[in-house]
């Protein structure tokens, strides 16, 4: 354990240090603006570094400002505030988990339907990955759109673009992972006159539970992304992605690198429950690494 805390110590250190002296590169233009204006000439280096800092509105904010805007909407704040960091991530992440059962469970049927037969294999699968190749940001507000027009709107337009971004990998992972075993294993259920259910239930699902955890992990983040997507071209007023629009709108950039840090914050956290999830599962079935 200690020999990986150091070079992980270092990394992040080094992060923080790139991130500060580039805050400070990119700050210093709009600074020396703001000294002409108040007729200030003879600026020194450190008040210059200080200032440069602890600008209100920066092109690029410090770790400091980010962390203590982090710290002012999440524990100073109600979590029923809609100025809270805590309610908007919490308005994110029920459209995530609702995108990612749902894309989990269409993967992972798809997936069977793709072993299982030849003309689903060579006719869904080119369309699985060529759906993959239309870029989201045009695809969501069509999908928003089209479901509006029916009468569904709120949580589940968000959710199917979840879903739309997060059912590919663990369609093609459960792919892989069903068609794993190797030939003698699948040939000594022939021997025993297995089944196809049989077979699928007893030996090819269990080789298959170590890709579907891996991409369950990929679809995850994915599915994190396209709700923060989703909020984009509808203009919500709660979400990670509304922070991240009204921030833009106003030039709060301390604002957007909150919602940023705290979206990679919520995904570290869902990846990381899967991956317990795996070893539990794989332990459970004798399969622990």
């Amino acid at each position: 354990m200690s020999g990986t805390v150091g070079p992980v110590t270092v990394v992040v250190l080094a992060i923080i240090a790139i991130w500060y002296l580039s805050a400070i590169a990119l700050n210093t233009k709009f600074q020396n603006e703001l000294y002409e204006r108040a007729g200030q000439s003879d600026v020194s280096v450190s008040q210059l570094i200080t200032d440069t800092l602890a600008q209100e509105r920066p092109v690029l904010p410090a770790p400091h400002q980010v962390i203590v805007e982090m710290w002012n909407t999440t524990v100073n704040k109600k979590i029923t505030s809609k100025r809270s960091l805590v309610y908007h991530t919490g308005i994110t992440l029920s459209s995530t988990l609702l995108g990612f059962v749902i894309g989990t469970l269409l993967g992972i049927l798809l997936a069977i339907g793709i072993v299982h037969s030849r003309v689903l294999d060579k006719s869904l699968m080119p369309w699985i990955i060529s759906s993959q190749t239309i870029p989201i940001l045009a695809i969501a507000p069509m999908i928003i759109v089209v479901l509006n027009a029916v009468g569904i709107s709120g949580l589940l337009p968000k959710a199917m673009i979840s879903t739309y971004l997060s059912f590919f990998p663990v369609a093609v992972g459960m792919v892989k992972g069903l068609r794993s075993p190797e030939v003698i294993h699948m040939d000594l259920m022939h021997t025993y006159s297995a089944t196809r259910n049989q077979a699928f239930w007893k030996l090819r699902l269990p080789y298959a539970v170590p890709f579907l955890f891996t991409s369950m992990k990929i679809g995850m983040a994915a599915s994190l992304v396209g709700a923060i997507v989703g909020e984009l071209p509808t203009g919500a007023v709660a979400g990670l992605g509304a922070r991240l629009l009204a921030g833009s709108y106003y030039g709060q950039t301390v604002q957007i690198w909150s919602a940023l840090l705290m979206a990679a914050f919520l995904a570290g956290s869902l990846v990381a429950l899967i991956g317990v999830l795996e070893k539990i599962t794989l332990k459970r079935m004798g399969m622990a690494r």
